[in-house]
């Protein structure tokens, strides 16, 4: 870059109330938004000045790093973490809640226990929603369809490396 060229930038930047921090590597900006070739939301990165000043800055995509928004987004983060560390926390106990849950799946089957047909995540997650927990069928890990009356331990993913397993039983259906 040119001495004119920078000397341009850092002026226009002044008349808007900004000094921008340039060293070897670029200007200092802060991401508003995720850019996949540059970082993420809240990152800090260094960008060519003609970069900055012709796309990303009127874009809004990124902003000046001043020492106010690095503060700001430290504050941010922090209040992510704490509701991160919350909802693991809620997780955590959702999953012993299930260790100790049994649900009953009433199923048409024959004399030898064959169901006609196979119990699958989605009878799960309705079984477990009368029991007031609320899963989506793909947080259940299900080897294959359940297709005879027993007795199951169903593994449960919810998320977060957390897993869990829910006592299943598979019953004949009343006929009646």
């Amino acid at each position: 870059m040119t001495i004119a060229k920078k000397r341009k930038i850092e002026q226009a930047a002044r008349r808007r109330g900004f000094k921008l921090p340039s060293t070897e590597q670029g200007v200092q900006l802060l991401l508003i938004q995720t850019i996949d070739s540059l970082g993420k939301q809240g990152d800090i990165v260094y960008v060519k000045a003609g970069y900055a000043n012709n796309y990303l800055i009127p874009q809004g995509l990124a902003t000046i790093a001043t020492e106010h928004h690095k503060r700001m987004v430290d504050k941010h983060k922090a209040k992510l973490a704490e509701i991160q560390k919350k909802r693991l926390a809620g997780l955590q106990k959702l999953a012993e809640e299930l260790r100790t849950r049994r649900v009953s799946i009433e199923a048409n089957a024959n004399e030898e226990g064959h169901l006609f047909g196979s119990v699958g995540a989605d009878d799960i997650v309705k079984a477990l929603r009368g029991e007031n927990i609320v899963l989506t069928p793909d947080q259940i890990r299900l080897p294959g369809p359940i297709k005879e009356l027993a007795l199951y331990t169903v593994k449960i993913y919810l998320g977060h490396g957390i897993e869990s397993e829910v006592k299943v039983w598979v019953v004949p259906a009343a006929n009646g």
